[in-house]
Parts: structure tokens; sequence; C-alpha cells
């Protein structure tokens, strides 16, 4: 359970760096579509960088952060092949990784980093009118569903998975 909870971690970290490199140093709209409709109907493109090599620094992150989001999917299903886990064990593994990440989501992204702290909107001062004001994020429907519905869904198809090739 130990490592189950630090591969969420890991993979809450990978999460952040790529939201940091996405918007500090990318700030590349194409990776803005999970924003609301409105905000990304007022977001202006970024021709300039925001000094010099910040795209490649953002880039290099970007890449950092979809390794160690592998990393946590290798070490995790490598790690339950190696102790000999179960269906149940995979699928509660899986589940609470995505769990705590959505969690996580859910509270630093959307209430904390979008609704109170206004980082979002320091980089993209245009979208202020969206986000200022809100108690909560955008897309609570959509979360809960990823958190209630897809991620369990999800973590059972690829406990299944894992299960067939032991």
């Amino acid at each position: 359970m130990f490592l189950t909870f630090f591969l969420a971690l890991v993979f809450c970290a990978a999460i952040s760096l790529m939201l940091l490199s996405a918007v500090a140093f990318i700030q590349d709209n194409r990776l803005f579509s999970s924003a609301p409709k409105e905000a990304q109907a007022l977001l202006k493109p970024r021709e300039k960088e925001l000094f010099y090599g910040a795209r490649i620094i953002g880039w290099t992150l970007m890449i950092f952060s979809l390794l160690m989001i592998a990393g946590v999917g290798v070490i995790s299903i490598w790690d339950g092949f190696r102790s000999g886990y179960t269906f149940r064990q995979f699928f509660l593994r899986f589940v609470s990784i995505f769990t705590i990440y959505k969690l996580y989501d859910m509270t630093c992204f959307d209430w904390f980093l979008l609704c109170r702290s206004g980082f979002f909107q320091h980089y993209y001062p245009e979208t202020a009118p969206v986000y200022n004001g809100r108690k909560y994020g955008y897309n609570i429907k959509s979360q809960l569903l990823k958190l209630l519905v897809i991620f369990p869904a999800a973590s059972a198809l690829a406990a299944w998975i894992c299960t067939q090739f032991q």
C-alpha cells in the first residue's frame, strides 16, 4: 500500500509538472482543450516566448512528466506481477492511484489554482472574466463522472488485462 500511495504522489507531481510546462512555458492554445469553451474563445495566441528558451524548457518538462506517468504505470504493473497480485489487488492499486490523482486535481487545480490563486489568469489575463467569482472549477460534473465511473472502469479493465498476462 505504501508503494501505491507513493506512485499516486508521483503521478500527481507529474501532472502538476505537465500543467506548469503547458501554461507557463509552452503557452500553446492547443494544450488547453480541457478548458471551458468560453475561456478557449478568449485565449490569444502567444507567438512570442515568455523568455528565450521557454518553449524548449516547457517541452523538456512535458516529456519528463510523460516519462514519470509511464514510470508509474510500469512500476505499478511490474510490482503487481512480482507480488502475484490478483484482479482485486491490481484493481485497488489502479483505482487508488486514479482516485488520489482526481481528488488532487479537483482541489489543487480546479479549486486552488483556477479559482483562488489566479495562476492561469496570471499567464492568460484575458480569461479572468470566465474564472472570477467562481467558488469552484467549471467542470464538476465531468470531474465526478471520471472519479466515479470512468476511472473505476479503466482500473477494472487494466486489472483484467494484467491478470491475463500472469
